[in-house]
């Protein structure tokens, strides 16, 4: 190919561009191209999957159930089965193969492909999009499906850069594996990364290390096989009503809340409810306990008292279950994101194992050999993993050289206050989208729900748009200042701004602590942004004139 045409091909018009491949891009250039738009995607890995493709350490699962952990489209879920209630980070990679095969997609996904700058031109209502290998595009709309989870976060030790074991960051883990078998493993951080490679290395290494800050107030998996039998059966006669359940609920799950407070139901009534929600598994007993155990106090640590009592019997050591089961909850139950377990108190029974408590035993640095605590000793190890979490939310999009109209990048934007509009626009970056991204239900909703729902919504808003023969759109200050003040205003009134999390950026060194979430469930969230659109895009200025799509989108 001639130079020519190589220059003319890096700066192909689109009319859509989507950052990241996974479950929010896929979505979005499935339905974008079925619309009749001209769409490519640019993801930095090898593979479709995004926060599947790089967090591949060991004891990967998704923590939702499998029957609302897939996309609602029946030409996909007529001939997929799942092996395990909850899929591993293999069957979830297997999963987008077949959906690219189904689907035809990598033919528009640029891998290896990692934007670094998007400047908006004013002149023709473009974005102009550069990537790290020197590739430039402009389209029309940009996307940004990056995720909530893809900028890892790595400790500030000193030594860090010293270690010469084996080290890495969960979330940029080989793809071709580490073996910990027979090794001395040292883990930091126990999220949930942490507690899915502690489950599997305490059993295998010769010693394993666990560096916490936190306990983890984890909840059973309670994992199962699947049959081929038993999901043909659901699918003949659950799989709508649960797809269409699934924007019902708070969470984006088949499940809710009980709509009672806990001080309402009788002592037995609760004794009973609490152990069906244990039993039944998975995030039930966070996500479908009653209503007002995320809103008052007092009857959160009643969950609190009764989710220590099963902890405590499954520790043996007194030492052990001070420090994972304290008399006092460390946070409110549920107001962190809550992780599922199979064995992970289990691991802390084995002799092989030491759990350290950095609150009282601070990390001082890491040395070539191992990690170094306050108390003088230094804990030689062979493998350091860093489960150490991500600059979550909004990290992924301040990542990006993003450039206003006025030319002021994203980044110092929100360093003076997260503000969105309907948690998928701000104001100032016209044509920019950002599903499954801050200020919407992000982190308290089931990854795929959020893909579809926003994603027809923005769909649904780029179309309308051309059918008016409109080329520009963007919320205006005043509604983006409403819905920012809506957003802290749900926040108040739960108990999330007791816990130091991930939520409100307070694992980041510097990082504003405000809510990075919409805390009012989807059904609310929904209802307002379909609102907003039914009313002729409330709090939207729609601009600028291309009679040619117009024309077209009336023919």
């Amino acid at each position: 190919m001639s130079t020519g045409k190589l220059n003319a091909q890096s700066k192909q018009e689109l009319d859509v561009l989507v950052v990241g491949a996974g479950f929010s891009g896929v979505y979005q250039l499935y339905k974008l191209r079925k619309a009749g738009f001209i769409v490519k995607v640019f993801e930095a890995g090898k593979r479709l999957g995004g926060t599947w493709y790089w967090n591949c350490y060991p004891g990967a699962r998704v923590d939702s159930d499998f029957q609302v952990y897939q996309y609602s489209l029946e030409e996909l879920w007529r001939d997929w089965n799942w092996t395990e209630r909850f899929p591993g980070r293999q069957e979830l990679m297997q999963y987008f193969e077949y959906v690219d095969d189904k689907l035809d997609l990598s033919r528009d996904v640029s891998f290896d492909t990692r934007v670094v700058s998007a400047n908006f031109d004013t002149r023709t209502n473009r974005w102009v999009v550069s990537t790290h290998n020197g590739r430039t595009v402009r389209p029309r709309f940009l996307i940004l499906c990056t995720g909530f989870a893809s900028k890892p976060l790595f400790p500030d030790y000193k030594g860090l850069d010293t270690f010469q074991g084996v080290m890495h960051h969960t979330g940029l883990w080989p793809e071709h594996g580490v073996d910990l078998s027979h090794k001395r493993v040292g883990v930091i951080g126990t999220g949930a990364s942490g507690v899915q490679v502690i489950q599997e290395a305490g059993p295998v290494a010769s010693h394993l290390t666990v560096f916490q800050r936190t306990p983890n107030l984890a909840v059973p998996m309670c994992q199962y096989k699947l049959d081929v039998a038993t999901q043909t059966k659901m699918k003949a006669e659950l799989y709508p009503d649960i797809f269409r359940r699934r924007e019902q609920t708070f969470s984006g799950h088949e499940f809710t809340r009980i709509p009672k407070n806990v001080f309402d139901a009788t002592p037995e009534e609760r004794c009973l409810a609490f152990e069906n929600l244990w039993a039944s598994g998975g995030l039930r007993f966070s996500g479908a306990n009653y209503q007002d155990t995320t809103l008052d106090l007092r009857a959160n640590e009643e969950v609190y008292r009764f989710w220590r009592g099963k902890v405590l019997a499954r520790l043996r050591d007194p030492e052990m279950q001070r420090k994972l089961a304290p008399e006092v909850a460390p946070h409110p139950f549920g107001v962190k994101r809550v992780s599922l377990e199979q064995q992970y108190y289990e691991v802390y029974n084995r002799p092989n194992v030491t759990l350290v408590d950095v609150n009282e035993n601070a990390i001082v640095e890491v040395t070539p050999k191992g990690v170094k605590t306050a108390d003088g000793a230094e804990h030689e190890l062979d493998v350091l993993v860093l489960a150490t979490g991500f600059d979550a939310v909004t990290g992924s999009i301040i990542q990006i050289d993003i450039r206003s109209v006025d030319g002021e990048p994203i980044k110092e934007k929100w360093r003076r206050g997260l503000s969105t509009y309907l948690g998928m626009m701000t104001a100032g970056y016209p044509n920019m989208f950002f599903p499954y991204g801050p200020h919407g239900p992000t982190a308290l909703c089931n990854g795929p729900t959020c893909a579809e729902l926003q994603g027809d919504w923005i769909v649904d808003c780029i179309a309308h748009m051309r059918a008016k023969g409109k080329t520009r759109i963007e919320p205006t200050r005043a509604a983006e200042d409403a819905w920012v003040a809506r957003v802290h205003e749900i926040y108040s009134t739960r108990l999330y701004s007791h816990a130091k999390s991930w939520y409100t950026g307070a694992n980041v060194l510097g990082k504003r602590v405000e809510t990075l979430n919409f805390t009012g469930g989807l059904p609310l969230y929904m209802s307002i942004c379909r609102e907003r659109a039914h009313n002729s895009y409330a709090g939207f200025v729609l601009s600028g004139w291309d009679s040619g799509a117009a024309r077209k989108a009336q023919l």
